[in-house]
């Protein structure tokens, strides 16, 4: 708290002075100012010209107020509905100072324009409870209510999530709640062509015939296309934000999808969440049909590049960006560098450097 607005407080100066902070004319900061308008609202002399100069006040200076960490009775006084203003609110609402429990009184009667600030908000596509409350909201068209219900659905479906992959959930949107934000309203896009994939369960032949064993497994692979498409088509319904949140709560089929989901914030929440397992990162690392983006975000994760097997997954995959999978080649076993050596697969410039490293390896100490 400043001097001087320890002084107005302590009511230890100048009606002269008092009259011009309710004008907002002191030489003090704007966020200072602010603050000292809002605790003079309640004056009983100046309360009112203050909150005419509130309402006036800067946009610019008064969105970057309510931001970031801010004084309490400044978050409160611009979140109440009496002094709410459009262009603060989705300030407001992704501010964690202001409680959860405030975004689930306001969602039910909220205005078509609060309405769609919610609906665009990370912080609330994240809140299970403040997306119910939105449910209830007259103003809301029955596309938004699909969308709900799918994101409600997509995270009482999740199995076995648990408080450490919630709480990572939680922290990383908070920190990615800009970047979160800017990709909403984009549509959404899988991107990547099918790969066939055999099922998880082939049946066992047994006493079958030739023909039985192919009928079967054809139904088994039908069973796990299906399933799939089933999926994709309730994640396709999910915004941005829903997207993130499955990342980090989804199952292992939820993810290998959303790693090919078209936003780059929706594929690097897959690969920070704590559910990911590193036979899940070893498949990524060595997928043809995942964007350069997720290759080069595993090859910046110190954990994943611990694991041999991701490393030489990534430097045969000729998706991989040169400038990342090159400096990888020396790190490589005198095996694997052998047979990269005729990967027709890979630039020209790895197989050469596979060939170079593999001579002087495999080379016995005193032969030339």
């Amino acid at each position: 708290m400043s001097q001087m607005f320890e002084l107005i407080r302590q009511n230890a100066v100048p009606a002269a002075v008092m009259r011009s902070a309710a004008k907002g004319a002191l030489s003090v900061s704007a966020a200072e100012m602010i603050e000292i308008l809002v605790y003079l609202t309640r004056n009983p002399v100046f309360g009112q010209e203050a909150k005419m100069t509130l309402a006036a006040w800067d946009e610019a200076s008064a969105l970057a107020a309510v931001s970031g960490p801010a004084p309490q009775e400044v978050l409160d006084y611009f979140w109440s509905e009496q002094n709410r203003r459009p262009p603060l609110m989705p300030a407001l609402i992704e501010n964690p100072q202001v409680p959860v429990q405030e975004l689930e009184r306001a969602a039910p009667a909220a205005s078509r324009e609060l309405l769609d600030m919610m609906m665009a908000s990370a912080r609330v596509q994240a809140s299970a409870s403040v997306l119910r409350a939105l449910i209830e909201n007259p103003h809301l068209l029955p596309l938004e209510m699909e969308r709900i219900k799918a994101a409600l659905g997509a995270g009482e479906g999740q199995e076995g999530h648990d408080p450490d992959s919630e709480a990572a959930h939680l922290n990383w949107f908070q920190e990615h709640a800009v970047e979160i934000a800017a990709e909403e309203g984009k549509v959404y896009e899988f991107v990547g062509g099918e790969e066939e994939e055999e099922p998880e369960h082939a049946p066992s032949p047994g006493a079958l015939t030739a023909e039985e064993v192919l009928k079967r497994k054809a139904a088994a692979r039908q069973s796990v296309a299906d399933r799939k498409v089933s999926t994709l088509q309730r994640i396709a319904k999910l915004n941005v934000a829903a997207r993130v949140k499955l990342a980090f709560l989804g199952n292992k089929e939820e993810r290998s999808i959303l790693i090919r989901d078209g936003s780059k914030i929706v594929q690097n929440a897959v690969l920070s969440s704590p559910k990911l397992s590193d036979p899940e990162v070893e498949t990524f690392a060595s997928a043809k049909n995942v964007q350069e983006n997720v290759l080069r975000e595993i090859a910046r994760n110190r954990r994943f590049m611990k694991s041999y097997p991701v490393i030489r997954h990534l430097v045969n995959n000729p998706r991989c960006p040169l400038d990342v999978g090159l400096p990888l080649v020396k790190n490589l076993l005198v095996s694997d560098l052998k047979g990269l050596q005729t990967n027709k697969n890979v630039a020209d410039t790895i197989r050469k450097v596979a060939t170079k490293l593999y001579k002087e390896k495999s080379t016995k100490p005193g032969e030339h």
